[in-house]
């Protein structure tokens, strides 16, 4: 194997680490959304290669899913969510956005000196991959954690599972029909969110989760 397809390979990858970054700098809700999609995008194409490079047919149907489902149906249900909810605000943080994204660089600096001494004899592209993905899942848990809102923390959440998928595609796929339960386990984990969003928003006419501390007595 040449090294270009291995350098695409990687490049794909690592623009996972820039929309993750670009996603936690992002201060409005349309805007964070819009990242995710391209995100998404991003995994698709990740993985699309990956199946070719590996000659792994069955995870062109992966990146096919992450193409339906996280680039175009989630997106555009989360928008709607964010419509009927009235929510039309900035992204609320427990902490500022510079030091979030220092944070975040820490994070992926770590990621990559762990995954390069752990898998110092695995395959160039595993090993690479790994890494970046590493790197995706921990910025994802970095965005749950400083995202006060329920909506930001749902895309955390995707994102994290965006990292795992492009982990199991780097090292060497999954098996179909566990890809194909993952799927289904996203939707209906994403239906779930929905309703328990909506029912945020009808008892406590708000969706950040702060309020929800102050309803239980927990802040001053």
């Amino acid at each position: 194997m040449t090294h270009l397809p291995l350098d695409f390979a990687h490049l794909l990858a690592g623009s996972l680490v820039l929309l993750s970054f670009l996603m936690i700098y992002q201060d409005r809700l349309s805007a964070l959304l819009d990242v995710f999609a391209a995100h998404a995008v991003a995994l698709s194409a990740s993985v699309a290669w990956q199946a070719h490079l590996q000659q792994a047919p069955h995870l062109y149907l992966t990146a096919l899913i992450a193409l339906l489902f996280k680039a175009l149906i989630i997106p555009m249900a989360l928008s709607r969510i964010v419509q009927r909810l009235r929510i039309h605000r900035e992204v609320e943080t427990v902490v500022g956005t510079a030091p979030t994204m220092l944070a975040g660089i820490g994070l992926a600096a770590l990621s990559i000196l762990l995954m390069m001494r752990l898998t110092a004899g695995a395959d160039p592209l595993a090993r690479e991959d790994l890494a970046f993905a590493l790197t995706v899942v921990l910025l994802g848990l970095l965005m749950m954690v400083t995202r006060r809102n329920a909506v930001s923390q749902v895309v955390g959440f995707m994102s994290l599972e965006n990292g795992l998928i492009l982990a199991a595609a780097g090292a060497k796929g999954m098996p179909l029909v566990v890809e194909i339960s993952v799927a289904f386990s996203i939707l209906i984990a994403f239906i779930v969110i929905g309703v328990f969003l909506f029912r945020i928003r009808e008892r406590f006419d708000t969706v950040d989760v702060g309020a929800l501390d102050e309803v239980r007595g927990e802040r001053g």
